[in-house]
C-alpha cells in the first residue's frame, strides 16, 4: 500500500467486510469534460487540488495543555495524560489535528501518513505500514495518539504496557465526525478551549465552501453521480466504493450523488465491473491522486474494463483529490470540497 493513501483507506475498510479488506491487504502488500473515446476532444484536466502539504495552526500562541486530562479511549481505557511535552501521533489525521491545534512543536514523531510539510522532516515510527513499538518507545514520547485501525495490536499494547499513555480515536468516517475527532484530540490533550476555536474554524469555513455549489445542490437535476474508485495499478486492484467506503458524506456535501451507493452497493468496496459501473453510471468518477497517477492518468483510467461506457468514461470527467487529505475528514476538510465542488460540477472543455 502506497504511504498516503495506508491511513485513509483503513478508515474506510474498518467496517465490516473483512474479506475484502484481508483481500486488498495481500494485493497491496504486493506493493471534467472532453471527447469520449475516439473523440477528438483533448482530454479534460482535473481542477486544481487542494494543497496537501501544508496544514494551518490556529493563530496567535500556542495553547497552554490544562493536566492533568484523564479521558476514555476508544478501546475502553481511561487514560490520564500528565505530559504532552513529547507527542506521538500514529495517523496522518491525527497530527494534522494535533498540529492544526498549534501544538505541532511538541510532535516527536510521525506515521508515514502524515505527508504535510510541517512534519516532513519528523522520524517515521511505521514499519512496512505498522507501528514499531521499538521506535516509539525510543522517542520516550509522553502521550501516543493512536486510531482503532492502529496496528498491530501487539505493538500498541507493548507502548502502553511501558507506561506510556496511549489514547485511541474511533475513526472518522463522514463530515460530522470532524467536530467529535477534535474535540476528543483537543480533551486529550488538555487544550479543549483550542479545540473550541478549531472547530469553530474548521465549521465555518466548511459552511462558507458548501454556499459555492451551483444552484445550491438541492435539485436532482443539477447533481451529478460520482462513484469513488479505488486504484492500485500496480497491484491490480480496481474498487468501486460503496455505502460504507468513506466518500460518501463528502459526495453528497460538495452537492453530488453517490454513485456506488445509489446502485446497491452496501460495502466499503467492491472489485470493479462492467456490470457494477454500468448500473453506477456515473457522471464523473473521483479518485485519489496516485490511484489515477498508478493507472496511467486519464488514459489508463479509461481502459478499465466498463470505464469508457460510463457517461463519465465517455466525456472523461475526473476529479482527483490527494491521497492525504481526502478521506481525513478534520482542519482541511474544506479545502477537500471546495476542490469536489470545483471539479464535480464543472462541464468540462
Amino acid at each position: 500500500m502506497t504511504a498516503t493513501f495506508r491511513e485513509p483507506v483503513r478508515r474506510c475498510l474498518s467496517r465490516p467486510a473483512a474479506a475484502l479488506a484481508a483481500t486488498l491487504a495481500l494485493a497491496l502488500a504486493l506493493t471534467g469534460c472532453g471527447g469520449g473515446t475516439g473523440s477528438a476532444a483533448p482530454p479534460a484536466k482535473p481542477a486544481a487540488r487542494p494543497a496537501a502539504d501544508r496544514v494551518e495552526p490556529l493563530s496567535g500562541p500556542a495553547p497552554r495543555p490544562e493536566l492533568p486530562a484523564t479521558v476514555r479511549s476508544a478501546d475502553g481505557h481511561d487514560v490520564t495524560v500528565r505530559k504532552t511535552d513529547r507527542i506521538v501521533p500514529l495517523t496522518g489525521s491525527l497530527s494534522e489535528i494535533v498540529f492544526s491545534l498549534g501544538l505541532g512543536g511538541r510532535v516527536v514523531a510521525r506515521d508515514i501518513t502524515a505527508t504535510f510539510e510541517q512534519a516532513a522532516k519528523l522520524p517515521v515510527v511505521t514499519r512496512a505500514h505498522d507501528v514499531s513499538a521499538e521506535g516509539v518507545l525510543s522517542l520516550k514520547p509522553d502521550v501516543v495518539l493512536a486510531d482503532t485501525t492502529t496496528g498491530p495490536a501487539e505493538a500498541v499494547g507493548q507502548i502502553r504496557d511501558a507506561g506510556v499513555p496511549v489514547v485511541t480515536f474511533g475513526p472518522a468516517k463522514q463530515l460530522a465526525d470532524v467536530d467529535t475527532r477534535i474535540d476528543a484530540v483537543a480533551a486529550a490533550l488538555g487544550v479543549r478551549t483550542a479545540g473550541d476555536a478549531l472547530k469553530t474554524r474548521t465549521d465555518q469555513r466548511i459552511a462558507a465552501v458548501r454556499k459555492s455549489i451551483p444552484h445550491g445542490g438541492t435539485e436532482a437535476a443539477d447533481r451529478p453521480r460520482v462513484a469513488f474508485l479505488y486504484l492500485r495499478g500496480s497491484a491490480s486492484v480496481y474498487l468501486i466504493g460503496g455505502a460504507r467506503s468513506g466518500a460518501g458524506s463528502l459526495i453528497e456535501a460538495a452537492g453530488g450523488i453517490d454513485a456506488g451507493k445509489e446502485s446497491g452497493l452496501e460495502k466499503d468496496f467492491t472489485p470493479i465491473t462492467s456490470e457494477a459501473l454500468a448500473k453506477a453510471a456515473p457522471d464523473v468518477i473521483l479518485v485519489m491522486t496516485k490511484g489515477l497517477e498508478s493507472v496511467g492518468g486519464v488514459d489508463g483510467l479509461v481502459k478499465i474494463p466498463g470505464v469508457a461506457q460510463t457517461p463519465a468514461g465517455m466525456d472523461r470527467r475526473v476529479a482527483a483529490v490527494d491521497d492525504g487529505v481526502l478521506l481525513n475528514y478534520g482542519p482541511r476538510t474544506d479545502a477537500v470540497l471546495r476542490s469536489l465542488i470545483q471539479q464535480i460540477h464543472a462541464k468540462g472543455k
